[in-house]
């Protein structure tokens, strides 16, 4: 008899159609999964295997454009969801309301709720380091008032599990398993293990039934692998030559793929996804995936994470920051030249034909302006700009300092700044172009000064559920000071690197705690929402701590 091991989560929604919709699960067994929703609406697909594990990814068809529909989940006939004497409501699925194809109703707009950096929560009973889960406090307010404002969708831009940063639970679980005295120790090293990571953070009651019943993308950070993943060749040729990487990185991308990436695909997608329908078809897909991970590896040219989302009138550009970079110090890339491509042919396809442009970047363009002219600064020095002893220098700064961002890679932050000025330009803008950023462990808001017609934002917001040392938020503060801008004028006058290619501003933050942002799109108008989860009278609550419009006039 099969069970449910994880899941359901609801993924792509489909908004051309109003109409269809995919559910991912993972069953103990091989089975046939089905989804039934209120009114006739359904879909199933048979397990595939990777590993030992089974998964499926159901298309679910016929619901009803701008409805909210409940389902539940069956697995060879039997119910497994909702779960017996559930305390949650109904897990359902919310379909914009289409006025035409490809056309949808007008309406209240999208609102999208946006964050990064999420470490599970600890078990029930046990206090974490971290404090509040800002997505379980999310969770249990709209558990508990169905008529509070819900996002239409949650985007997880990176850090969804820490492969290198174990909970207790999990160190004890890998000790029963393998002697950690062996590398990499206190860290996953397989697939398997890998598995256990998405099984703690994603079975946490209150997040199992959001991640249900809100639809969610996703893109990986560094953490997903390892800290600071791909951030020079030099780390990369050390890394892969160590016993333990392969398997890490190998296992790291399967996962990824499995559990992450398959749900942002659409059903066209899937349908023409070559290796999808190799893993289905075969009895065990687990070779196939691999020597696509591998491939992945060797040559990230054969493989696109990127991928592009049109919310009617809203554009969502979700942009890989990791695997795509070029790394050689002659030729150093935040993209290689194909994604960098397809990147420029997005944001300008149908240039007009929508309102507001969205770029999902794990890693933010707009830093505190002293990081950004030490990251620029030193990305000259391991250049070989001001000799090898410099170069030495400053590889061992960038890997202790995490110099790897948009500025450690002028010619891309440069191109970047470039097309967003374009996008932005001219009677055919959107309204808003908004950089969406984690990474850094704080929130902030940043606006560039170029001459666009558009509102151009860089929002900025993690950790969901972490932490950052005292020393490095006054690191952060004096960034943005006026001190820090004098500072940041000599790694400039050093590195001879000039000054960068535009100036920005903060105008808001910076916030230190566990958080998320909420982006509210109505026609042509923006509004920007931080919530912080906080202990009160001994339960967590979303405060708000900023809210404001956009698109209002300065």
């Amino acid at each position: 008899m099969a069970g449910l091991r994880l899941g359901p989560l609801l993924r792509h929604v489909d908004w051309d159609t109003g109409a269809a919709a995919t559910i991912w699960v993972e069953a103990d067994r091989p089975c046939t999964a089905e989804v039934r929703c209120t009114g006739g609406a359904g879909g199933s697909a048979r397990t595939f295997q990777i590993a030992g594990h089974h998964y499926a990814l159901v298309p679910v068809t016929g619901l009803t454009p701008g409805a909210t529909t409940p389902y539940e989940v069956l697995l060879d006939g039997r119910q497994v969801w909702p779960l017996p004497d559930s305390g949650f409501p109904p897990s359902t699925i919310t379909t914009p309301a289409v006025a035409g194809a490809g056309r949808p109703a007008p309406g209240p707009g999208l609102r999208v709720t946006f964050g990064s950096c999420r470490q599970a929560a600890p078990p029930a009973g046990r206090h974490g380091p971290h404090g509040a889960d800002a997505l379980d406090t999310l969770a249990a307010r709209l558990a508990a008032d169905p008529e509070a404002e819900r996002p239409d969708l949650l985007l997880l831009l990176g850090d969804q599990v820490y492969a290198d940063a174990l909970s207790r639970e999990t160190r004890q679980w890998l000790a029963a398993r393998r002697d950690l005295r062996e590398a990499p120790g206190a860290q996953v090293a397989d697939y398997e293990e890998y598995t256990r990571l998405y099984y703690e953070s994603w079975l946490d009651p209150e997040i199992r039934w959001l991640l249900s019943t809100v639809p969610s993308l996703h893109i990986f950070d560094d953490h997903d692998v390892i800290d600071d993943w791909n951030t020079s060749a030099a780390w990369l040729a050390e890394m892969r030559a160590t016993p333990w990487w392969r398997e890490r990185v190998l296992s790291g991308l399967m996962s990824y793929w499995v559990y992450q990436h398959l749900g942002n695909l659409s059903a066209a997608e899937l349908a023409a996804d070559g290796l999808y329908r190799a893993v289905r078809e075969d009895p065990d897909g687990t070779d196939a995936l691999r020597a696509f991970a591998s491939a992945a590896d060797a040559d990230p040219a054969t493989v696109r994470w990127s991928y592009r989302r049109d919310f009617g009138r809203t554009r969502l550009l979700m942009v890989d920051t990791r695997a795509a970079r070029v790394l050689a110090e002659d030729g150093r890339a935040m993209l290689d030249p194909a994604e960098q491509q397809w990147l420029r042919e997005n944001a300008l396809a149908g240039h007009g034909g929508y309102d507001h442009l969205l770029i999902g970047s794990s890693l933010p363009w707009l830093m505190p302006p002293l990081i950004h002219d030490a990251e620029t600064w030193n990305a000259a020095l391991c250049r070989g700009d001001r000799g090898p002893r410099w170069a030495r220098i400053g590889e061992d700064l960038r890997r202790r300092s995490d110099l790897e961002h948009w500025a450690a890679f002028p010619a891309s932050f440069a191109a970047l700044t470039d097309l967003i000025e374009e996008v932005g330009t001219g009677p055919r803008a959107p309204a808003t172009v908004c950089v969406l950023s984690g990474d850094v462990h704080h929130a902030y808001v940043a606006e560039p000064r170029i001459p666009s017609t558009a509102r151009v934002f860089q929002l900025t917001c993690s950790p969901v559920h972490n932490s950052i040392h005292t020393v490095v938020k006054w690191g952060f503060r004096l960034g943005w000071s006026r001190t820090g801008r004098w500072l940041g004028r000599g790694f400039s006058l050093h590195g001879r690197t000039g000054r960068p290619p535009l100036n920005w501003r903060r105008t808001g933050g910076p916030w230190f705690g566990n958080q998320l942002m909420t982006l509210a799109l109505s026609g042509r108008t923006a509004r920007l929402r931080l919530e912080q989860a906080r202990k009160k009278r001994g339960r967590a609550e979303l405060v708000t701590v900023l809210d404001r419009e956009l698109t209002a006039a300065e």
